[in-house]
């Protein structure tokens, strides 16, 4: 009754309902197989912006950020301090459950997208997303200007595996775009989600999401299922290998 009401206090007012926008999107490669001669692979995700019947596109234009994350795990920063003239590990700080794999792909600098609340919200942004590390007992996310922060998502993009880029995202027409999503050489295996949002005048109005798989395959694959299905057969076959090639090695350059 109370819905009813409203609808018909709406059209009493002459006040026309809010457009929605839905987002229709598709991965060029839902799979990605690593194999030896595997050197990265660049994804494309296509979708269209398809406003209700009879409507049409925002006369101001829309954005998109993509944020695309491997699948997640525990990891460590050591901070290193020269001590009697030697590096060594003084600190370390550990990263709990955040992603291999994190990429933030917009069509311009997402600060110009929404504002810092609102990134902060929805986690848009290397600088917004959440990086809970334990600290003592507990598990928080820390101010952004944490040198271990700042330090580990530096480390990230050194290795290509974190990434934000404000030109990642086409808008091919005003309803229809494109976003490349670059995989580095050593892609961590697992699933990548992949989360797509819509904004109009600084405000989210739509979302969805995808998703895709990194496996290894061919002899990687078959090594990586021995070693751990078979650990103990494993070490033994990798031991006799090792023993082999240094025997071989002593025939070929023996001198005589």
């Amino acid at each position: 009754m109370r819905r009813l009401a409203l609808i018909l206090l709406i059209l009493a007012a002459g006040v026309p309902p809010a457009v929605a926008e839905r987002l229709v999107v598709s991965l060029s490669n839902h799979r990605v197989q690593i194999t030896s001669n595997f050197t990265g692979e660049d994804l494309v995700l296509f979708g269209t912006i398809e406003p209700d019947k009879g409507k049409t596109t925002r006369p101001a234009g829309y954005d998109l950020v993509v944020t695309v994350t491997g699948p997640r795990q525990t990891l460590r920063t050591r901070r290193k301090e020269r001590v009697l003239g030697i590096w060594v590990n003084t600190a370390s700080r550990d990263f709990v459950n955040v992603p291999t794999y994190l990429a933030v792909l917009s069509n311009r600098p997402v600060t110009e997208i929404a504002d810092a609340e609102t990134r902060r919200r929805l986690q848009i942004g290397l600088d917004s997303f959440l990086l809970p590390q334990r600290i003592g007992p507990d598990v928080a996310d820390t101010v952004l200007t944490d040198p271990f922060r700042t330090a580990f998502v530096r480390l990230e993009q050194d290795r290509s595996v974190y990434r934000e880029s404000p030109t990642a995202v086409t808008f091919l027409t005003p309803a229809v775009f494109r976003a490349a999503i670059p995989l580095p050489a050593d892609a961590p295996t697992g699933t990548y989600e992949i989360d797509v949002k819509l904004f109009a005048d600084g405000a989210m109005i739509e979302r969805t999401a995808s998703a895709l798989e990194v496996i290894k395959a061919g002899f990687e694959q078959y090594v990586a299922e021995a070693a751990a299905n078979h650990g103990f057969l494993y070490g033994l076959a990798t031991t006799l290998m090792a023993l082999l090639t240094g025997w071989l090695a002593s025939v070929v350059f023996r001198r005589d």
